[in-house]
């Protein structure tokens, strides 16, 4: 563990995530769906969409899962996590370069499997990354000072990419500009990477842990087990939606809201619980907390995920006369008020959590985030939404910085990077039962502007426009 801490090491041990988040904020939301788009074309960009992200999530838990793990290892006289993340970091960049060739090259499904393939790799090599960077912290930092890094990281992570993307690379992709977004892309991973290398790592002498294939075996079992949950949770999900066709006004939309909510908890409940019992065996018993941290964390996640993916399908919901395009203002606007929020509480979040303790400041972001949801939900009016999203967003800061330090704490020294790679069931398993919905046989359709064939018109469906499989028109790249 590093004995001093200097005033540069708060950003070159968390620069790093600043590219992650760069990263898959211009891939997963733009450039990907754009390029499904004109290689399958509207009919099925849904289900091709969705089988991209789901099955990069799977990868992705896979992968860093076992990076974690290599480099908890790795005797490398360059350090245990920092050759993992150059070559994570060189391998996705060699892999953006490919992607703007398959844009300008390919059409099709030639095409599309292509690009299907460039993005499994770009999983690969973002996990390596990945799951090397998140043993820096507790590599390198006191536990005392451990809220203020998670704090910090929490600002990489979260608004500064967010504000970045949607104001540089986002404005690019939108006039038509892939091969501008990936540069600058390319030059955000390649600066963060170089930052990263300044970090102080005392190569060690001798593995901590031995590795054999038995736990090489319990990773691909892992990830099989929960792809398994997610996708039957997934299909279940589709066929009782699709039970509902015949049902109108109040009655379908809470009988849709329980079938979601019984679908995401069977799919995360069920899925993290095995998993995490397969991935480590008997090692699970020397961490118990390790379990009930993950849940916690998935809780949260959820939500989240959630209240990001469906903002403008609530808001239409919500207040009848926005519909269409009507809502994006307001959608925008309170996506914003979120960010803002995440902006100004993460770092001050980090201090309180050394000051107060961590679990408090879990527990106070969990009664924040349930009053924003409650005014949100119940309260009419745009100006309590907005209220009720500045303190979700508040929450979100705060919950950031105090669960990744509680975290680090509690995950055994030694096994850092296997431990915290594994916490990607948290993001999986938030991520995954809604592209899992989706996959399969019934096609995805994103466009609100057709009314659902049993609905009412100007009736839209409370988040569910892709599972439902809407008529569509055709949209421009960049409207899309």
């Amino acid at each position: 563990m590093q004995k001093t801490i200097r005033w540069y090491d708060h950003i070159t041990i968390n620069i790093y995530y600043f590219a992650l988040t760069a990263r898959s904020q211009t891939l997963t939301p733009l450039i990907v769906p754009l390029l499904v788009q004109q290689f399958v074309g509207e009919e099925t960009k849904g289900t091709s969409y969705g089988n991209i992200r789901l099955y990069s999530l799977m990868i992705a838990l896979l992968v860093q899962a076992l990076m974690g793990m290599l480099s908890d290892r790795s005797t490398s006289k360059w350090g245990k996590r920092r050759p993992f993340i150059f070559t994570g970091a060189i391998f996705e960049v060699l892999i953006f370069i490919g992607i703007g060739i398959i844009a300008a090259t390919l059409d099709g499904m030639t095409g599309y499997w292509v690009l299907f393939g460039a993005i499994i790799l770009s999983m690969v090599a973002s996990n390596t990354a990945h799951g090397a960077v998140q043993g820096l912290i507790p590599d390198l930092v006191p536990e005392a000072k451990r809220g203020i890094f998670s704090g910090i990281k929490a600002f990489f992570e979260l608004p500064a990419p967010l504000i970045f993307v949607s104001f540089v690379i986002s404005k690019m992709i939108a006039a038509g500009n892939i091969w501008g977004g990936l540069i600058v892309l390319i030059a955000v991973m390649l600066v963060c990477m170089a930052l990263t290398m300044f970090v102080r790592e005392t190569p060690q002498e001798k593995a901590p842990y031995d590795m054999d294939w038995a736990s090489l075996g319990r990773l691909a079992a892992m990830t099989a087990a929960f792809t398994v949950v997610i996708l039957g949770t997934g299909a279940l999900v589709r066929w009782l939606i699709n039970l509902t066709k015949d049902l109108d006004g109040i009655a379908s939309l809470v009988l849709i809201a329980l079938i979601g909510v019984l679908g995401m908890a069977v799919a995360v409940a069920v899925g993290v619980w095995i998993s995490l019992n397969i991935g480590l065996g008997k090692d699970l018993k020397k961490s118990p907390s390790f379990v009930w941290w993950v849940i916690n964390r998935l809780a949260f996640l959820v939500g989240a995920t959630n209240i990001a993916g469906f903002t403008l399908y609530f808001i239409q919901e919500r207040f009848p006369e926005m519909q269409g395009t009507a809502a994006a203002g307001p959608s925008a606007m309170l996506t914003m008020f979120v960010g803002v929020a995440i902006l100004i509480s993460s770092l001050p979040a980090g201090w309180l959590t050394d000051k107060f303790g961590k679990k408090p400041m879990i527990a106070f972001s969990g009664i924040l985030a349930t009053i924003g949801t409650i005014i949100i939900t119940t309260i009419p009016g745009m100006t309590m939404l907005y209220v009720g999203g500045l303190l979700i967003g508040l929450a979100m800061g705060v919950f950031y910085s105090a669960n990744w330090a509680l975290g680090t704490q509690i995950v055994p020294q030694e096994q850092a990077g296997r431990y915290l790679g594994l916490s990607n069931l948290a993001g999986a398993g938030a991520g995954g039962p809604r592209p899992a919905a989706g996959c399969g046989h019934l096609p995805l359709h994103l466009d609100r502007g057709q009314p659902l064939p049993h609905r009412p018109p100007g009736r839209p469906a409370a988040g569910g426009a892709g599972i439902w499989g809407t008529q569509q028109r055709p949209v421009s790249a960049a409207k899309a």
